[in-house]
C-alpha cells in the first residue's frame, strides 16, 4: 500500500485485546459460525451487550477464513478514511490490485463511479474467503459511507461474509441488505447472558456464589453483560461479597450508581484524578496527557491502568496509545463536567493544541468542536483546510464548515470564508461559493495571515479574480493586486499568477500570458502547488494551438496530465482543462483512441465547472466542442455550447470567450443534425450518473441531490436515450464502456 490520504491507526484494524478473565459467548459465537452461507450477519444492541466481544470469539475460532477488522468511529463519517481503512484490512488478508489504492489517493475519485466499484470489484475477485467485520457502524451517517457499505455488500463473493455490529440500524437500509442476503440479525435478547456465563463470569473473579445469588443478578441486569461485567470487576477488585453482587439495579442507572460506589471509591484518588480529568480526550498518550494535566509521568500511570484492569486498553504494539472504556469515560466526562465545570475547556483547549502542533489536525479540530469553540475551530481551518482537502477528505472538509456556520457563523471569519468559496468552488456548488464570496466581503481579519500574507485584502482579491464576477478588466485588476500583496511564498501566489494568465489571454495578450503561465508553474513546482502546474501547462497548451504549434501543445498538455498524475489530482476539476487540450492533441497526431480516453475523461469533470470557476468551465467545453467537431460529433458539441451560453450569461464580460463560442458555433450551425450520443450528456445528467451505480432509487437520489424524483426521472430517461440502452443496469455497462464511470 503506497500514497494513502492519512496516516493508518493500527489499533483500528485489529479485534480489540480479550481479557484472561473475559468468557467465550459459545452460543453467539456458534450462531456466527454456522451463518457462513449467509453473506451479511448483523449484531444490533444497545452499548454493553457484547457485540465486539462476540465478532473477535468468533474471528479467533475460525480457521479456515481469514478476518479483515475495522474498528468504525466517528472519524470514518469521510467515504474516502471508511473505504481506506477497508481496502487496508482486506488487503491484509488477501493483497488487492493496486488499482484500489490509486482511486483512494486520488483527491477528487468519484466515490460512487471509481472507488466503490474498485473496491467492491476487489472484494468480489479475493482468492480466498474472508470475513469482513465493520464494528460499530452506528458511528457512521454520513449517507455516502451507507451507501458504500451497502454497495460492497452486494460484492460478496461466495465463502465470504460482511458482518456488522451496531448499536441501532436506523441509519442503514436494512430492508435493502436483507435482499442483499442480511440472513442472520442478532439482536439483545440474542446477546443477553444466561445463568451459566454470568456464573462463567463471575467465578472468572475467584468468588464463591450461589445459584441464587446467580439467578438475582441476572433478573436485576436483564442478562445485560456490562453490569454483569461490571459486578465481576467489582467482586474482584474490592472483595465485595456475593450477596452485595446481586444487589446491582438498572441499567444506565446501574452503571452511575455502580461505577461510582463499588469503582471509582476504590480506585487509588490519583488514578481516579488522573481518568477522569483525561475524559474528555477520546484516544490517550503520554506526552498528550502530560500536556492537557500539566503533570509529568502519564506514560507510566497509563501503562498501570492497562495492566491492571480492563477499563484502559491499549490501541497500539508500542504501547503509546490508549483507550478508556466509553462507559467509563462517559460517566467520568459527566462527573467532570458536574463537578468541575471551569476545568473542562482549559482540558480541550490544551488538547487541540497539543494535536495541531503534532500533526493530527483533524483531532485538533474536533476537540476545538467539542469545547464548543468558533475562534480556535476558524483558525486551525485557516492553516488546515486546503492541506486537508486535497488530502481527499472532503467530506471531513464540509463538516468543518457546516460546524462552523451552525456554531457562531463564517461571517465572524472572512479568511474562512474566503477558503470556504473556493472549496465550494471546486466542488462544483456555485450557490454555496457565492453565500461564501459574500460572508468573505465582511468582518476584519488582525494581523497576519497564516499564509504570511499582510492583509486580508489580498486574500479577497484573490477571490474576486476567482470567481470573475466583474469581467475581465476587474479580474485582471484584482489578479494583479494579488500577486503583488500576497507573501511570495504563500501557496496561493500562483494560483493568483494563474489567474491573471488567464485574464491577460482573454484580453488578447497571449505572448504575455504565455510568459505568466510559465513563471507559474516554474513558481508553483517550487512551493508544491501541482494543481497550478498542471492548470498553467494546460493554458500553455491552449496558446500553442492558437500558433498552431501542435507539437508543442501536446508537449503541454501531456506534462500537465503528467504532473496531475504524479501528484494523484487528476481527478481535481481545475485539470478537465489538461484532458481536453490533450484529447485534441491527440486528435491531430492521429490518436484517435487515447484522445477519446482523455476526451471522457475531461467529460467527467463537467459537473464541477460551473459558473464559480467560469474561465476553466468554459475553455474546457470549448477545447471540447472543437474535439467533438474534429470526430464530426455535432451533438456533442452542440451540448457544449449550449453549456458554453448559460455559463457567460452568468459570468457576462469574460474578454474572448463569448467570440471563441461564437466562432464554434458558426461550424456546428452549418452542419447537419444527428442522434445524440454519449458526448452530448449534460453536466446535470453527468452529475446523477454515479449514483445510477448504488441501491439508491431515483428518489433517494433526488434526496442526496437536492432534486425532485422527476427531475432524477427525466435525467435518467435522457441518459438512457444517448448511451442507446433502455435499462439502469445497462447504462451503468455502457458508461462503463466509453470510460464515463
Amino acid at each position: 500500500m503506497i500514497g494513502l490520504p492519512f496516516e493508518l491507526l493500527e489499533s483500528k484494524l485489529r479485534p480489540p485485546r480479550t481479557s484472561g478473565r473475559g468468557i467465550t459467548r459459545a452460543a453467539v459465537v456458534e450462531q456466527l459460525s454456522r451463518s457462513s452461507d449467509t453473506p451479511i450477519v448483523m449484531l444490533c444492541a444497545g452499548p454493553g451487550y457484547g457485540k465486539t466481544t462476540a465478532l473477535s470469539q468468533w474471528a479467533a475460532s475460525e480457521a479456515e477464513r481469514a478476518f479483515a477488522w475495522v474498528s468504525v468511529d466517528q472519524y470514518d463519517n469521510d467515504p474516502v478514511v471508511l473505504l481506506t481503512y477497508v481496502a487496508a484490512a482486506l488487503d491484509r488478508v488477501a493483497p488487492l490490485d493496486a488499482g484500489v489504492f490509486d482511486a483512494l489517493a486520488s483527491p477528487g475519485a468519484s466515490v460512487e463511479a471509481t472507488v466503490v466499484p474498485r473496491l467492491g470489484g476487489a472484494l468480489a475477485r479475493l482468492d480466498r474467503p474472508v470475513v469482513l467485520v465493520l464494528d460499530d457502524v452506528h458511528a457512521i451517517d454520513n449517507p455516502q459511507c451507507v451507501d458504500a457499505i451497502v454497495t460492497l455488500a452486494g460484492h460478496i463473493a461466495e465463502g465470504s461474509q460482511l458482518a456488522l455490529s451496531a448499536r441501532d440500524g436506523s441509519e442503514l437500509p436494512l430492508g435493502f441488505l436483507r435482499t442483499r442476503g442480511l440472513g442472520l440479525e442478532l439482536g439483545p435478547d440474542d446477546l443477553r447472558m444466561d445463568g451459566r456465563e454470568a456464573r462463567e463470569l463471575l467465578s472468572a473473579t475467584g468468588l464463591d456464589v450461589t445459584d441464587e445469588d446467580v439467578a438475582e443478578l441476572v433478573r436485576r441486569t436483564e442478562g445485560w453483560p456490562a453490569g454483569l461485567y461490571l459486578a465481576a470487576l467489582s467482586a474482584g477488585t474490592t472483595g465485595v461479597g456475593p450477596r452485595a453482587v446481586a444487589a446491582v439495579t438498572g441499567n444506565d442507572p446501574f452503571v452511575v450508581d455502580f461505577l461510582r460506589s463499588e469503582f471509582f471509591a476504590h480506585l487509588p484518588p490519583h488514578e481516579l484524578r488522573f481518568l477522569t480529568r483525561t475524559s474528555m480526550l477520546e484516544q490517550m498518550s503520554g506526552p498528550l496527557c502530560d500536556v492537557v494535566l500539566g503533570s509529568h509521568g502519564s506514560a507510566e500511570i497509563l501503562e498501570s491502568l492497562a495492566r491492571s484492569n480492563r477499563f484502559v486498553v491499549g490501541l497500539d504494539r508500542d504501547g503509546e496509545w490508549y483507550r478508556c472504556h466509553p462507559l467509563v469515560r462517559q460517566r467520568l466526562a459527566a462527573e467532570l463536567a458536574r463537578s468541575n465545570p471551569d476545568l473542562v475547556s482549559p482540558i480541550l483547549q490544551r488538547a487541540s493544541e497539543w494535536c495541531a502542533v503534532n500533526g493530527l489536525e483533524i483531532a485538533a479540530v474536533r476537540y476545538g468542536q467539542t469545547d464548543g469553540d468558533p475562534k480556535r475551530v476558524a483558525a486551525l481551518m485557516d492553516r488546515w483546510t486546503m492541506p486537508v482537502f486535497q488530502s481527499g477528505l472532503a467530506a471531513t472538509v464540509e463538516q468543518w464548515f457546516d460546524w462552523l456556520d451552525t456554531n457562531g457563523g463564517v461571517s465572524r471569519f472572512p479568511s474562512v470564508a474566503v477558503i470556504g468559496a473556493m472549496f465550494h468552488s471546486v466542488m462544483g456548488r456555485p450557490t454555496g461559493s457565492d453565500r461564501y464570496a459574500d460572508l468573505a466581503a465582511q468582518g476584519s481579519y488582525d494581523g497576519r495571515l497564516p499564509d504570511g500574507s499582510a492583509s486580508i485584502e489580498s486574500w479577497r482579491a484573490l477571490l474576486r479574480a476567482f470567481q470573475g464576477v466583474n469581467g475581465i478588466d476587474s479580474m485582471q485588476a484584482d489578479a494583479a493586486l494579488a500577486v503583488q500583496t500576497l507573501a511570495p511564498d504563500s501557496v496561493w501566489h500562483p494560483v493568483a499568477m494563474v489567474l491573471l494568465g488567464m485574464a491577460t489571454l482573454l484580453r488578447g495578450s497571449a505572448d504575455e500570458a504565455d510568459d505568466l503561465f510559465a513563471d507559474a508553474a516554474d513558481e508553483a513546482g517550487d512551493l508544491g502547488a501541482p494543481d497550478m502546474v498542471a492548470v498553467a501547462l494546460a493554458e500553455r497548451a491552449v496558446i500553442a494551438i492558437g500558433r498552431d504549434a501542435w507539437v508543442r501543445a501536446d508537449e503541454f498538455a501531456e506534462g500537465a496530465i503528467a504532473t496531475a498524475r504524479r501528484s494523484r489530482r487528476e481527478n481535481a476539476a481545475l485539470n478537465a482543462l489538461a484532458y481536453a487540450v490533450a484529447g485534441r492533441t491527440a486528435l491531430h497526431a492521429g490518436r484517435t483512441a487515447r484522445a477519446r480516453e482523455h476526451l471522457a475523461t475531461a467529460q467527467r469533470r463537467l459537473p464541477q465547472l460551473t459558473y464559480a470557476l467560469p474561465i476553466p468551465s468554459v475553455q474546457t467545453r470549448l477545447e471540447l466542442a472543437r474535439a467533438y467537431l474534429t470526430l464530426a460529433d455535432q451533438a456533442g458539441a452542440r451540448t457544449m455550447l449550449r453549456e458554453i451560453e448559460a455559463l457567460l450569461r452568468r459570468r457576462p464580460g469574460l474578454g474572448s470567450l463569448p467570440a471563441q463560442a461564437a466562432e464554434v458555433q458558426a461550424t456546428v450551425s452549418t452542419a447537419g443534425r444527428q442522434a445524440p450520443g454519449a458526448s452530448a450528456l449534460t453536466a446535470a445528467e453527468l452529475h446523477v450518473l454515479p449514483l445510477l451505480t448504488t441501491h439508491l432509487t431515483f428518489r433517494e437520489i433526488g434526496a442526496r441531490l437536492y432534486l425532485s424524483h422527476h427531475t432524477v426521472k427525466s435525467h435518467a430517461m435522457s441518459i438512457y436515450r444517448k448511451l442507446d440502452v433502455t435499462s439502469r443496469g445497462a447504462a451503468v455497462e455502457q458508461a462503463r464502456h466509453v470510460g464515463l464511470l
